[in-house]
């Protein structure tokens, strides 16, 4: 990085040595490196923040620096012109020229002190004139961290204050604009595929068995906060009202009458074997075919009888039953021993935490395939969403109320961290690179006022003569 230069009489060089032992008039150590001396802004229990070192020096900046050269080149240029024009009048002037030559050195005279006391002002920002130890000179690279305080304190009062904040936003009409940009079919398939890439993002960096942990917990505690006798019975009478049990009666049916024909032998061996040992063998085969038709004929009449008094039977059971789930209390408890009993056998656990590992992969899937229902649906939701924000007055007021409590809590519960974010980045920064980072951006301009200063001096100076000609001075 290349050192200041100096243009300016006198300028000293770009990097003057920390005077320790010196303070400025505010109190304000005059070190110029970042690091030395108590950090404006730091309270007791904060730390000063570690040096960042130094801006990044663009080519920007260096062009601009190039610029600033050339400024200071033309300002001390006309310097040393109006010093020549004194000169060269106060010459004409001993040399017995009479008239213009004192109103030409008055003016002159003048424009070399404005000239110079702006040289003074402007290079006072950013360095010690001519090296010397003058209070309040150097300005940014010895009160470097006093400026980014204030700075700080200035945002926080002016732009971090909550009726700034809510009257700024309450200007946007952010939720008439949210609205109209969502109804938008291009704008609601952007969100949805963002959406679902945050979905995707969330549902592969989950620990599975983290997940699967958390659900079984949830799903057990859940069912065994509950009864379910209750909500069983009420179910099973709303099924039996409805006449819904008979096409599983009809399907029990349909398959015993099935499995009867197809092991009608064992049906019979089954009699057979449990006949007395004194009886004829001949009669427990008889037995036992008489047992086997019986029982062919009762599945087979249950099976083809819509009205077979079985299945009237069936209707009572199943209605007492839903009766006795509600309000018989040994029902109840034998029920809910028996959900226990199910809920803690190992199988039904691991079902429950793998049922975690379908629905994710469920999940993923319906966020990739964008003709999925769940990408659909949220692009429809999206635009409803939007359709009607953009409409609706009420809905609008809402959002915006939410929006404006919302940056106004974050603006007055966390003002103190935002604004330290300017003060301590600028406490961080290298007060040489600061000083020539800021020069480098307004330096071209600064040096209109070493121009103004002689220019205006001049004229002052000129006019003071005249008048104190004019009056015989």
């Amino acid at each position: 990085m290349e050192r200041n230069d100096r243009t300016g009489p006198g300028e000293p060089g770009a990097r003057q040595p920390a005077r320790t032992g010196e303070r400025n008039g505010s109190g304000a150590g005059e070190g110029s490196g970042a690091g030395e001396g108590p950090g404006a802004g730091e309270g007791p229990g904060r730390p000063r923040p570690a040096p960042l070192g130094s801006f990044a020096y663009t080519a920007a900046d260096e062009e601009k620096r190039r610029g600033v050269r050339r400024m200071k080149t033309t300002a001390t240029g006309l310097l040393l012109l109006v010093a020549l024009v004194y000169a060269l009048a106060t010459w004409a002037r001993s040399a017995g020229v009479g008239g213009w030559p004192g109103f030409v050195a008055a003016a002159a005279e003048a424009g070399m002190v404005g000239a110079l006391a702006d040289w003074f002002a402007v290079t006072a920002l950013f360095k010690r004139p001519l090296g010397l130890p003058i209070p309040h000179t150097a300005i940014i690279p010895t009160k470097k961290d006093q400026l980014g305080a204030s700075l700080g304190s200035f945002v926080g009062e002016n732009f971090l204050s909550g009726d700034v904040v809510r009257g700024r936003i309450h200007a946007l009409r952010a939720g008439r604009r949210l609205g109209a940009w969502l109804a938008d079919p291009a704008h609601a398939d952007r969100v949805t595929a963002e959406l679902s890439t945050a979905l995707r993002g969330a549902m592969r960096v989950l620990r599975d068995s983290d997940v699967q942990a958390v659900v079984g917990e949830a799903i057990t505690r859940r069912a065994n906060a509950a009864e379910v006798g209750p909500g069983l019975g009420k179910m099973l009478e709303k099924i039996v009202a409805d006449g819904g049990h008979r096409k599983v009666v009809d399907l029990v049916c349909v398959k015993a009458h099935d499995w009867l024909v197809r092991h009608g032998d064992s049906v019979m061996d089954a009699v057979q074997g449990g006949a007395p040992g004194w009886t004829p063998r001949f009669v427990d085969k008889r037995i036992g075919e008489r047992v086997y038709k019986e029982l062919l004929r009762f599945v087979t009449e249950m099976r083809d009888m819509p009205g077979h008094p079985a299945r009237a039977s069936i209707d009572t059971f199943l209605t007492d039953f839903a009766s006795d789930l509600r309000t018989d209390s040994d029902t109840r408890a034998r029920v809910e021993r028996l959900k226990s009993e199910i809920l803690g056998r190992g199988e039904v656990q691991d079902v429950i935490a793998s049922a975690w590992s379908s629905v994710r992969a469920m999940i993923i899937a319906a966020a990739e395939d964008e003709q999925s229902e769940l990408r659909l649906r949220a692009r429809a939701s999206l635009m409803a969403l939007g359709a009607r924000l953009s409409t609706d007055e009420r809905l609008q007021a809402k959002l915006d109320g939410w929006l404006e409590d919302a940056a106004v809590y974050v603006v007055t519960t966390y003002r103190t961290e935002i604004t330290s974010l300017i003060s301590d980045t600028v406490a961080g920064w290298d007060a040489d690179q600061t000083s020539r980072k800021i020069e480098a951006n307004i330096g071209r301009d600064l040096q209109f006022i070493r121009i103004n200063g002689t220019v205006v001096g001049a004229l002052a100076g000129l006019l003071i003569y005249t008048v104190s000609w004019a009056l015989g001075a």
